[in-house]
């Protein structure tokens, strides 16, 4: 098997992002830097060890013949041949009542070909995104967007916050909608078409295959760099055009995905967009949901304010925001684990351990440390060390609930609890990522 040539293919997409800065109203065609080394890159950056597609073929699988594979895919995908496979829908639990959220799963072959597309299609997109988007884009996190929401709230001092909900986003997406703003910037046909048959692809669920009129799968590679570019025009773009320069003061919002808060100075303008954005979001087929969205008083001002003063709390990427005092005795903006993601991961790490109870401990041990670290690598920041500390907490009290079910017999008491901690300690939670551009209230 001969590896890809990384460097040749990254020099290709430079050359792709410069064309597409020097020339933002121009439609390009890209299919012509996809070669057989482009797709080895693809690949190459393709995650091996995820679930299987309708075909039931694994990455090992396909790895067997791969240089004939790749040139067959390749073939297949610039001639027109290729037929974009139906995705494998399964859901995974959302939130704490029940909710489930859709996931499709392409087929490996069809994941590679994602990446390819997405490779190209990346080089000239992320010239045009707009620093208030972060979800899915190459060195951008949820962690840059969190950080970014703080320094906003902190330079403005707080303000009217939309904390916006897009009912079911994914599966209401409009789809000529999607391909006439995809037209503008790609004119080249290989893509269009292999976009319009990744929109079009049928969904398998419990063996049944059935073709939704609207909407994009989840799951799919080229998925999240579809909802960006819908997204962009729908609210970034939006935003920054027509909002902005029309509000008496500042504002700002910041994009993860489909979810976003837009934050404002003024109550009026914040009105005002809450007014308008059922509109807007309703020309592209999309619904603000009525229950999640809603127009949060986020001002600067302690707990003991008058009632009417007080400042609320929203949450944004799993993480609760509010005003609190720093230990300095300053009120600034803090952020700590959002009550339903913790309860959500809680039940999660208890149902694994009722389910483990009765491996060897030393095997538990280190499941439960990867867990563990896995979890601080998310929630681990600035200013959310009693939530990480509550969470340890509640995790070791569960771990010993379960070891206590391994037999009835013997007496399970902390003092015989504290020697297994003795000899497998659980890691304690450490902030990872710290704050390090500090901003002084203004």
């Amino acid at each position: 098997m001969e590896l890809s040539n990384s460097n040749s293919v990254s020099t290709k997409q430079q050359r792709i992002a410069k064309l597409a800065r020097e020339a933002q109203d121009m439609a390009m065609d890209l299919s012509h830097h996809m070669d057989l080394e482009w797709f080895r890159e693809a690949y190459r950056r393709t995650r091996k060890d995820g679930a299987v597609g309708i075909d039931g073929q694994t990455a090992a699988e396909y790895a067997q013949n791969l240089e004939q594979n790749l040139q067959d895919l390749l073939n297949r995908a610039k001639s027109g041949r290729y037929r974009a496979p139906a995705v494998r829908r399964v859901h995974i639990p959302k939130g704490t009542r029940g909710e489930s959220r859709p996931i499709g799963i392409p087929t490996f072959e069809d994941k590679v070909l994602q990446r390819a597309v997405v490779m190209a299609l990346e080089a000239v997109y992320e010239q045009d995104f707009l620093p208030c988007s972060y979800g899915f884009r190459p060195g951008r996190s949820a962690h840059d967007a969190l950080e970014d929401l703080y320094e906003g709230l902190m330079r403005m001092g707080g303000g009217w916050v939309i904390d916006l909900d897009i009912r079911s986003y994914f599966d209401t997406v409009d789809r000529r909608q999607i391909q006439a703003i995809f037209r503008r910037r790609v004119r080249d046909g290989v893509l269009r078409r292999l976009i319009g048959k990744w929109l079009n692809a049928g969904v398998m669920q419990q063996k049944e295959i059935f073709y939704p009129e609207a909407g994009v799968p989840q799951g799919g590679v080229v998925s999240p760099i579809l909802s960006n570019l819908y997204l962009h025009e729908v609210l970034d773009q939006w935003f920054a055009d027509s909002v902005r320069p029309r509000l008496r003061g500042q504002a700002f919002m910041v994009r993860y995905a489909d979810d976003a808060v837009l934050v404002f100075e003024h109550k009026e303008d914040a009105q005002k967009v809450m007014r308008t954005l059922p509109k807007r979001l309703a020309r592209y087929g999309l619904t603000v949901h009525p229950d999640k969205t809603r127009l949060v008083r986020f001002v600067r001002a302690p707990r003991s304010a008058p009632k009417d003063h007080r400042p609320e709390t929203f949450d944004f990427l799993g993480f609760t925001h509010y005003w609190a005092r720093s230990r300095k005795g300053k009120l600034v903006v803090k952020q700590k684990t959002a009550s339903d993601r913790f309860s959500r991961a809680t039940k999660r790490i208890s149902k694994w351990m009722h389910q483990a109870r009765h491996w060897p401990i030393a095997v538990q041990h280190e499941q439960l440390c990867k867990k563990l670290r896995g979890y601080n690598q998310y929630y681990g920041i600035t200013g959310n060390s009693a939530a990480l500390s509550r969470f340890l907490h509640v995790v070791t009290r569960l771990w010993r609930k379960w070891l206590a079910t391994r037999s009835r017999k013997a007496k399970h008491t902390w003092e015989w609890f504290n020697g297994i901690l003795k000899r497998f300690p659980l890691p304690k939670p450490t902030p990872i990522h710290s704050r390090l551009r500090p901003v002084a209230n203004p």
